[in-house]
């Protein structure tokens, strides 16, 4: 028996035959880096790295690069420009300090990577260079924070703030807003005296004991954070000072739980996998070239004893 070979599955044997043996070309992973700001300064960030590698972990198409920069502004200024020489596709920053890496910014913008700055602004300056902000809103949080404030002291009353790290934008926006939406809605409530915290709780209890030896008379404190927050109520509590409203800014585990037991009137519940989520998919979604909020906020609303049983205990 013959076999009859037309012209066309010649063709098509000889097709097969070429792709069947040529070496199958893998799709270029995208490759994207982050540096954070201070991952062992709390567990917020701690839990941030987590979630972020995670979620990362899931994506067979992204590769991504993790750096921290220890709280160091030219460590952070270094791994910058050294994520820019590797042409890596996009860039994620959580700044160590918002004005000073303003001109590592610009480098990447004329070098054609985007950059997205994650939880913490970088200063008005460089905002031009970005391709968006994924984050909390930090002036909106300072204002819930005010507001609760003024509800529970009932416009009336002197009190003590601790900020966060000096010159961070996290700790200069959400003092703005407290201070500004305090202004407005309680112009009853004095602020005595602000200190920094530096978002560590051993230095925020130092700085309440201060406070507690300085003032007779405390009526409220604003903390920047749970972490300090709990640091000036281990201070009061140390010191026998009752009749106190404490209220932070980002509701930490141990904030959570003060507030459960009645020690801690409020705080801004936010969380650090979202945080980090949201910042990788704001990423990949601007390297594929889709349309991103320049802001792209997530949603960060009130905790109170009366509406805690809403939220889950924070990880962190």
């Amino acid at each position: 028996m013959k076999i009859k070979f037309t012209a066309t599955k010649v063709a098509l044997a000889l097709s097969a035959a070429i792709l069947s043996s040529s070496p199958v070309i893998a799709a270029e992973k995208m490759k994207i880096g982050i540096t954070q700001n201070n991952v062992g300064v709390d567990s917020y960030q701690t839990t941030y790295e987590k979630a972020f590698k995670e979620s990362a972990a899931g994506m067979s198409d992204v590769e991504t690069i993790v750096l921290d920069a220890g709280g160091d502004v030219a460590r952070q200024i270094s791994q910058m420009q050294d994520l820019i020489q590797q042409n890596v596709d996009a860039i994620i920053v959580w700044p160590t300090n918002g004005q000073a890496l303003v001109p590592a910014v610009r480098q990447a913008y004329k070098a054609g990577i985007p950059v997205i700055v994650t939880n913490s602004q970088i200063a008005e300056a460089g905002r031009q260079f970005i391709a968006s902000f994924s984050g909390p809103n930090n002036i909106t949080q300072g204002k819930y924070s005010a507001e609760m404030m003024c509800d529970a002291l009932d416009n009336k009353g002197q009190i003590v703030q601790i900020s966060g790290q000096p010159g961070y934008s996290t700790a200069i926006e959400r003092q703005k807003g407290f201070e500004d939406r305090l202004a407005e809605v309680c112009p009853g409530v004095e602020i005595m005296e602000t200190q920094p915290g530096d978002w560590n709780r051993e230095k925020s209890q130092r700085v309440m004991e201060n406070f507690l030896t300085k003032y007779d008379k405390i009526d409220g404190i604003y903390s920047g954070d749970d972490n300090m927050g709990v640091g000036a109520l281990n201070a009061a509590k140390a010191a026998k000072r009752e009749g106190m409203i404490f209220i932070g800014a980002t509701n930490f585990a141990v904030g959570y739980e003060a507030m459960a037991r009645g020690e801690y009137y409020g705080s801004i519940y936010q969380s650090p996998a979202d945080d980090a989520v949201n910042a990788l998919k704001t990423a990949v979604a601007v390297v594929n070239g889709e349309t991103v909020p320049k802001l792209n906020y997530f949603d960060t609303p009130k905790i109170t004893k009366k509406n805690m049983s809403n939220f889950t205990k924070p990880v962190f």
